[in-house]
């Protein structure tokens, strides 16, 4: 059998694995990232973000396309399916890649094929797919080997019918319809992105709201479209037994409700992919979802070996793996490091319109009992909305009464993803600089969708009741 040693191994090519491989070499460590899967890029690449935000762009431009004045004749004469939005991710995900494998190759970042198991705290096999073993010691490994969709025992997912986040993604017909069990961050994502097609959609929320780590406005305003888009969303059921028929699927709930489509697509809980890692012989073990705890540097209670990414769980965002498989290498270079994930992470859910926010809800800051006051501008105020025919939405900033501090930033509708950024950059610069008195001050381009921070800035210090801005 062939060995090898690395300063550091990394086991899978994800955004957490990536970042981690990337400051490693860039540390002047020897490293090797190995990957099971046919191609480098992970989940995030092959199943996950990628694909799902590619369908979901495809999706949001043929809506528009349709509700175009000049095109809508076109639209009924050309038709678009699901099997259509996947090839536009095709060529996103294959760009990924080559990219990607560039990386690797200018950093000198070693790429082993197989599928590693740990023999020893300080060594793992990696068994290619024809059978061929490879020993590769390390000096500190970084696990990030992702997550997958919960499948419960229960479910045949082997029939054609039955779908996960993975599965779905080999769909080649439109449904009629499809239920969506399961109302989180993939499931609403999911849900506006079949609407769109035409699809008749049934979305089953086992909770009492959609996403309920959203401020309360957030979540109405997504409520609301979603119905006035033409899907059923059902609050607070559990299901009781999946039936698999000739043409359709039979989704039984425990309130007695039935819910009859094409096609089921479980969205319900995330995996953590660490079986057959061989955790034991390192001197490791996952919870029962198959996540590994570890410490804010990302160490688990082995201190040679990291864990980041989906692995960890909580808050599962390719954002955030990548930024903890670079601070768990900086820790790895430096065992002083203080190289922290920030505490105002950025969120954000493709939904149609999409979501994003950032920092402190009114419901946190209400518990808290923080004296806080509200900022808001409406989308259909703005030129660059009107222009774009993107009317829906809105931006609110909640902001400390006395310090004007932002405090939480919340945008819903076009462009949110990218909108929420700004809040974000301010609210970093803490205090004198994290201020209402920034947009206030700022001149913004116009027309733009940025100038939504100076009217909601404006419209919250209006609600003081003449407070002069400080800071």
């Amino acid at each position: 059998m062939k060995r090898t040693r690395y300063d550091v191994v990394v086991i899978g090519s994800g955004p957490g694995g990536e970042g981690a491989a990337m400051r490693s070499a860039k540390g002047g460590k020897s490293t090797a990232v190995i990957e099971s899967y046919r191609e480098i890029g992970g989940g995030c690449t092959h199943w996950g973000t990628i694909p799902s935000k590619t369908l979901r762009q495809a999706a949001q431009q043929v809506l528009d396309f349709r509700a175009h004045p000049l095109f809508q004749k076109a639209a009924r004469a050309a038709p678009v399916h699901f099997p259509d939005l996947l090839r536009s991710a095709g060529s996103v995900i294959a760009a990924q890649v080559r990219m990607r494998r560039g990386f690797y190759e200018r950093n000198g970042v070693t790429l082993l094929e197989g599928r590693a198991r740990f023999v020893g705290p300080h060594e793992v096999l990696a068994t290619a797919k024809d059978g061929d073993e490879l020993a590769v010691e390390g000096a500190h490994f970084v696990i990030a080997t992702g997550a997958r969709p919960y499948r419960p025992a229960d479910i045949d997912f082997t029939h054609p019918r039955i779908l996960d986040s993975d599965r779905v993604l080999g769909l080649q017909e439109t449904p009629g319809s499809i239920a969506i069990y399961g109302a989180g961050v993939v499931g609403c994502e999911y849900a506006a992105i079949f609407r769109c097609l035409g699809v008749k959609v049934t979305l089953v929320d086992v909770r009492d709201k959609l996403l309920s780590f959203l401020d309360d406005e957030m979540i109405d305003a997504l409520s609301y479209h979603l119905r006035d888009g033409g899907v059923i969303l059902y609050h607070g059921e559990e299901y009781a037994r999946v039936e698999a028929q000739e043409g359709r699927v039979v989704l039984h709930l425990k309130s007695g409700k039935q819910v009859v489509a094409d096609h089921l697509l479980w969205a319900n809980g995330r995996t953590g992919n660490t079986d057959g890692l061989g955790l034991a012989a390192a001197g490791l073990e996952a919870d029962p979802r198959g996540n590994l705890a570890v410490d804010a540097a990302g160490r688990t209670r082995v201190p040679h070996i990291f864990a980041v990414g989906d692995v960890v769980g909580f808050p599962a965002l390719a954002s955030t793996a990548y930024d903890q498989g670079r601070f768990s290498a900086a820790h790895i270079l430096d065992a002083a490091s203080e190289e922290r994930l920030s505490g105002d992470i950025p969120m954000c859910i493709y939904t149609i319109p999409e979501i994003s926010s950032v920092g402190k809800t009114e419901r946190e800051l209400t518990a808290a009992r923080i004296p806080y006051e509200v900022g808001h501008a409406s989308f259909r105020s703005l030129a660059r909305a009107q222009i774009m025919g993107v009317t829906a939405g809105m931006l609110k900033l909640l902001f400390h009464r006395e310090t004007l501090e932002i405090l939480g930033v919340h945008c819903f509708g076009y462009q949110a993803a990218e909108i929420v950024h700004i809040g974000q950059a301010v609210m970093a610069q803490g205090r004198p600089g994290n201020s209402l008195g920034f947009f206030i001050r700022t001149t913004f381009n116009s027309p733009t969708m940025a100038e939504a921070y100076r009217i909601a800035a404006l419209n919250g210090l209006n609600r003081l009741k003449g407070i002069a801005p400080r800071g």
